[in-house]
């Protein structure tokens, strides 16, 4: 069964993205400083953070200054994603998932860093959509 995800391009102290997977009723979601990648050979750190409502899906606005996260957000990509049994693939450490995304399409596998609390690379798998010259483009102009 097909559930939602959204990347949203985040203009905070330092630019970056954030992954949100619909998963167990939230948007279980990844810091990903350099954005996800459709070249296979580029692994991509992806910081995982707190859980979001999945009424923040839909966001696009701009986060105060003096609050967490103060800047611009925007969607950078959005769409549906399927996977199997994903709280077991998270709880093991390694979740493989296929985008319907606008931007982003084909296999993905976010792998947790062994021995480390927060930090799991983001890979695109070796399929017809992955893109060796891949170039990410931001939605927003970035800050000067």
């Amino acid at each position: 069964m097909r559930k939602r995800f959204v990347i949203h391009e985040h203009h905070a102290t330092r630019l970056h993205f954030d992954l949100r997977l619909e998963i167990g009723g939230v948007l279980k979601s990844w810091a990903v400083p350099k954005g996800v990648s459709m070249n296979p050979q580029e692994k991509r750190l992806a910081v995982h953070v707190p859980d979001h409502s999945l009424g923040y899906i839909g966001f696009e606005g701009t986060l105060a200054e003096g609050t967490y996260g103060a800047g611009e957000v925007r969607i950078w990509d959005n769409g549906e994603f399927e996977t199997e049994n994903a709280g077991e693939q998270l709880r093991k450490g390694k979740l493989v998932f296929t985008v319907y995304g606008r931007k982003l399409k084909g296999e993905f596998t976010l792998l947790k860093m062994w021995n480390q609390e927060k930090n799991w690379l983001i890979i695109k798998s070796r399929d017809e959509f992955a893109d060796k010259n891949w170039k990410l483009e931001t939605v927003l102009k970035p800050k000067k």
